[in-house]
């Protein structure tokens, strides 16, 4: 499972490898649940052009009260996100987009205690990550986007298959190839789970712990707040 991630916010950057253009260019903060970052989608006009926009980090379905919900939602699991009322609307609606991803941050344990490690492709090639996003109402009548991230089991890969504690079950985010985003993007929900799968390409992975807590700069989150927000 991916909660913290350093998302592609550089505006060159989104544009070589992504295709989209961002109307600002940031430095990129490190996300966690309900932070604010880019995904990518489909335009609405049946173009077929990508177009990029900030989302929650937790995809927020319509009968969701509050904006905490998505502290629970940022990761939809392949096997049952068809199924869950969480994210079965988003998937039905054809509702993919493209996370893009400097690098993801996971615990490993092989040294006995929880080390934050940092897992990114190599040369710092930014990834694209598989996800589902909806458009929520809050009870402010504010409009915002919302994604999760799609994961597949990691049995037996090489990285991912490292992090987490011993007892939990290995799970990975999926990463697609770039030259399969536009299929990803627009295929039918039935064709996209093919897209299902573990990432077979090389990745560079290292340790990475966190700075001192008050060294950590806050990032956005959609209530207005900062911090690590769970």
């Amino acid at each position: 499972m991916c909660s913290n991630y350093r998302p592609v916010t550089r505006t060159d950057r989104l544009l070589t490898f992504f295709g989209v253009e961002r109307d600002r260019d940031d430095t990129p903060p490190e996300v966690w649940p309900l932070s604010l970052a880019p995904f990518i989608r489909l335009h609405e006009d049946g173009s077929g052009n990508r177009v990029v926009n900030d989302g929650v980090f937790g995809l927020l379905p319509v009968f969701a009260k509050e904006l905490a919900y998505g502290r629970r939602t940022y990761n939809a699991r392949s096997e049952t996100v068809d199924q869950l009322a969480s994210f079965r609307d988003a998937w039905k609606r054809g509702q993919r987009c493209v996370i893009p991803v400097e690098a993801i941050y996971e615990p490993c344990y092989e040294s006995g205690k929880a080390v934050r490690w940092c897992i990114q492709q190599p040369g710092e090639v930014p990834m694209g990550v598989a996800g589902v996003y909806r458009q929520w109402r809050g009870p402010d009548g504010r409009l915002l986007w919302s994604f999760a991230m799609l994961t597949v089991n990691a049995d037996g890969h090489p990285v991912f298959q490292r992090m987490h504690k011993p007892t939990d079950e290995k799970r990975m985010v999926v990463i697609l190839d770039a030259a399969e985003y536009d299929r990803w993007l627009q295929c039918a929900p039935a064709e996209a789970k093919s897209f299902f799968r573990q990432w077979a390409g090389p990745l560079d992975a290292f340790p990475a712990p966190l700075p001192p807590r008050g060294a950590v700069r806050p990032p956005a989150s959609a209530d207005g707040g900062g911090g690590q927000l769970f």
